[in-house]
């Protein structure tokens, strides 16, 4: 991407001072990628040493469970050489002032801070003189600025159609006196469950239309162990096709998470999916496990399947790559999973497999404070 110079001088002079300010040490920008890792953008040395410039992202953001959004950049430098880092986010406000007044930031901290925020301002002053459309992000997930809207329109309304069709299917299904009540209470259930599935494709489609529009990502409060458990009821279903039997545990009533429920839903689908394909030859229980570590969230997808070889472990989570055989996977469902853990819950996955035993996913989640009060709501309204 290219920047006017007036941008790199400026945003070169901010890191220079900052250096000044804490004692010539090296100062650097970083930007989050898509794949959730911290890239250098710039820096106050002129020939900047690897670790000058190499953040330990593990034993700084995530140690600190701070979400790592794709797009949001950090200043920061290291206190002493080989000692802890000092970070601060690239903002447009000033942070809140300290609790009482009371200030207990560092001398560096504030200097980082402070630099983050002159960052930031430049940004937006770029951005209000009409910096070219190059010079903007884009998400990763697009390939193009406007194939994607159109796709997710497309499908759209074919999904509504068929939605409103299979309610008057279900109407005239209630009226059948020919056929036992038992038996239209099941396929009422079983419709009813295809109508939650459209809901759920609509409003994917939907998120892709406002990525495609520039729009955030949803984001609410949600019950995690009711997402997981409605999603194992419905895939139990799939699955009993293939009499594959699908057990799921949990050790915790209820987890509250911040950010899109769908894309929890669609995660865990993904790698349910995987791990039926790779049970196919066998058939063997495939176990959905949830429990709480702490302030994380522990969710676990194993099967005794194929297993995975050592030598495509460190490849499984690249685009494009799969171990099915042609036509029969794109390669992008782990990346899509991958994506949901460490950019939308600034979380963690790692892959426990050995071939002809099976595959146990692991997915960390750190998990907010909690708010007792719509909790004790939850458990009330539930029947």
């Amino acid at each position: 991407m290219t920047r006017p110079e007036t941008y790199v001088e400026g945003r070169r002079e901010v890191l220079r001072q900052a250096s000044q300010a804490l004692g010539g040490r090296a100062v650097t920008v970083w930007e989050v990628s898509g794949r959730a890792e911290l890239e250098p953008q710039a820096t106050s040395e002129q020939a900047p040493s690897h670790h000058a410039t190499k953040l330990d992202v593990d034993t700084t953001l995530r140690r600190w469970n701070i979400a790592i959004v794709q797009g949001s950049r950090w200043v920061g430098c290291q206190a002493a050489p080989g000692g802890a880092w000092v970070i601060a986010p690239v903002r447009l406000r000033p942070p809140a002032p300290p609790p009482n007044g009371r200030e207990r930031r560092s001398r560096e901290r504030l200097t980082l801070e402070l630099a983050g925020l002159c960052l930031g301002l430049l940004d937006r002053r770029e951005l209000a003189q009409g910096a070219p459309a190059a010079t903007r992000r884009l998400d990763p997930l697009q390939d193009v600025t406007t194939l994607p809207g159109i796709i997710a329109h497309e499908l759209s309304n074919p999904l509504t159609a068929a939605r409103a069709g299979l309610q008057l299917v279900m109407e005239a299904v209630g009226r059948w006196t020919e056929v036992a009540a038992g038996r239209r209470l099941e396929l009422l259930d079983e419709l009813g469950q295809v109508i939650e599935d459209i809901d759920r494709s609509v409003n994917f489609l939907r998120a892709v239309k406002d990525r495609a529009r520039g729009t955030l990502a949803r984001s609410e409060r949600f019950d995690a162990v009711r997402v997981v458990r409605s999603c194992c009821t419905l895939e139990a279903r799939v699955l009993k096709e293939k009499r594959i039997p699908l057990e799921f545990d949990s050790t915790v009533e209820s987890v509250y998470l911040r950010g899109d429920p769908n894309a929890l839903y669609d995660l865990l689908v993904n790698l349910i999916r995987n791990a039926a394909d790779a049970s196919s030859a066998r058939p063997a229980p495939i176990r959905v496990g949830l429990a709480q570590e702490v302030n994380t969230l522990h969710l676990t997808v194993q099967d005794e399947g194929s297993g995975i070889g050592a030598q495509d472990l460190e490849r499984i989570f690249e685009p494009g790559f799969t171990t099915k055989e042609f036509g029969e996977g794109s390669g992008m469902g782990l990346v899509a999973v991958q994506s949901v853990v460490r950019n939308m819950f600034a979380g963690s996955i790692t892959v426990d497999s050995k071939v002809g035993a099976g595959t146990t996913m692991s997915v960390r989640l750190p998990i907010p404070a909690q708010r007792s009060a719509d909790q004790h709501a939850e458990r009330e309204a539930a029947p």
